[in-house]
């Protein structure tokens, strides 16, 4: 008897017992489901991070000061006075390394805009920028302009607004350039609107209305405003000597005293992307030990399933042995049975697994995230479930080779 024979055998048994197989083949199918699923979700969301990432710039850097407690030298330190619009301004004036820097503000966080008898529901943010804010930050426009250093010059009621925004009060039929709309009491009067950004933000900054930043600190009135700046240098290898003369000028505006801290902190945007890759790996590896786990029970389940095929045939495997049949050839056959059941179980796995995966990722990422298929997942799926059918019937092939073909043709 060859190995073909073997393996026509084998499938031959599978094929006569289709309800027995299609439930050990369910159990193996949820396992990896449950192990590819997770994986895809998680590579799935981390591409949609990474395209957030790449919308802001590898090679940007903002300054920012820390407005909870941390700790430094084993010294808890208070939190670093807001950054003012004179620090803003006068760093923005003297810092002259060749990169763009951008002057930001949050007006408001939850404010509602009006066209007409046209309103959007209270989650505009309302932000205070300069004519380089689109740039640094990442933006495009759909259509209109930027805001202009006229506008800047002169806090002119002019705004650029998302493309949320746009869609709430214009429902794609009015052309909203010049058109004019009410926020926060005041009128402005549309010179631009902004592509959708959407992506890991929740689509926010799609829900944006910006205004000249003069214009912002008007729109404020005797509030305390705190400002953002964010430098964008040409390219990412001059970016540690950027930070380096960053560090310098924002501490001659800040007046921090020689030998003593800094009273603000620099994040560069490859950090923050290296941060979520670095939560993102930890979440792999969680998410592989989740589906080990229920594979692992998967594969106790389907050993239990072939011992209990053992003992149903065993006046099969007298009759095999009695006509010359070698216990190395009863325990291919056992063994085949059960791989192929677990590939079968294994790329319906995959397949549900790929499907739940992406949905889970494009819920998280607002519809914003591309669909995934994970082809090393995948592979180290097939390889589990053939790891899985060797596990679970190594024992029940050894333990039919060994019986006694006597024994067995007697066996009711």
């Amino acid at each position: 008897m060859n190995y073909i024979e073997n393996i026509r055998e084998g499938l031959r048994s599978i094929a006569g017992n289709q309800l027995r197989t299609i439930l050990t083949s369910l159990i193996i199918a949820i396992g990896i489901t449950s192990l590819v699923g997770i994986l895809t979700a998680i590579d799935g969301i981390q591409g949609s991070v990474d395209s957030s990432f790449a919308g802001l710039g590898a090679n940007t850097f903002s300054l920012v000061a820390r407005q909870d407690q941390f700790r430094r030298d084993g010294r808890v330190q208070k939190q670093d006075k807001p950054i003012d619009y004179f620090d803003a301004v006068q760093f923005k004036r003297r810092f002259k390394l060749g990169a763009t820097v951008a002057v930001s503000t949050v007006v408001a966080g939850a404010a509602q805009a009006q066209y007409g008898s046209k309103k959007t529901n209270p989650n505009v943010q309302v932000m205070g920028g300069d004519d380089a804010y689109l740039a640094v930050k990442g933006f495009t426009l759909k259509n209109g302009r930027n805001l202009t250093s006229n506008d800047i010059r002169y806090a002119l009621n002019v705004a650029v607004i998302g493309s949320e925004t746009a869609n709430t009060l214009f429902e794609k039929k009015i052309d909203p350039i010049g058109k004019t709309i009410r926020v926060l009491g005041n009128q402005y009067k549309i010179v631009g609107v902004l592509a959708e950004k959407g992506g890991f933000s929740g689509g926010g900054e799609d829900r944006i209305v910006l205004v000249p930043l003069d214009n912002a600190r008007a729109l404020a009135g005797s509030r305390k405003l705190s400002f953002d700046i964010t430098a964008s240098v040409p390219s990412v290898s001059d970016q540690d000597e950027a930070i380096g003369e960053a560090r310098g000028v924002m501490r001659l505006v800040r007046r921090d005293a020689l030998g003593q801290p800094d009273s603000f902190d620099i994040e560069r945007a490859d950090e923050l992307a290296k941060e979520t890759a670095n939560i993102t790996g930890y979440l792999r590896i969680g998410g592989f030990g989740i589906g080990f786990i229920t594979l692992l029970g998967a594969s106790i389940a389907l050993l239990n399933i072939m011992l209990v095929s053992v003992t149903e045939r065993t006046r099969e495997i007298g009759i095999r042995k009695s006509l010359g049949a070698t216990p190395s050839r009863i325990r291919q056959q056992f063994l085949i049975e059960a791989i192929v059941i677990c590939v079968l179980g294994g790329l319906g796995g995959i397949i549900l697994g790929l499907g739940i995966g992406n949905l889970i990722a494009t819920v998280v990422s607002q519809g914003k995230g591309s669909f995934v298929v994970p082809w090393a997942w995948m592979g180290l799926g097939i390889v589990v479930c053939v790891a899985v059918g060797l596990f679970a019937g190594i024992y029940p092939a050894v333990r039919a080779s060994k019986l006694d073909p006597i024994e067995a043709l007697r066996y009711e």
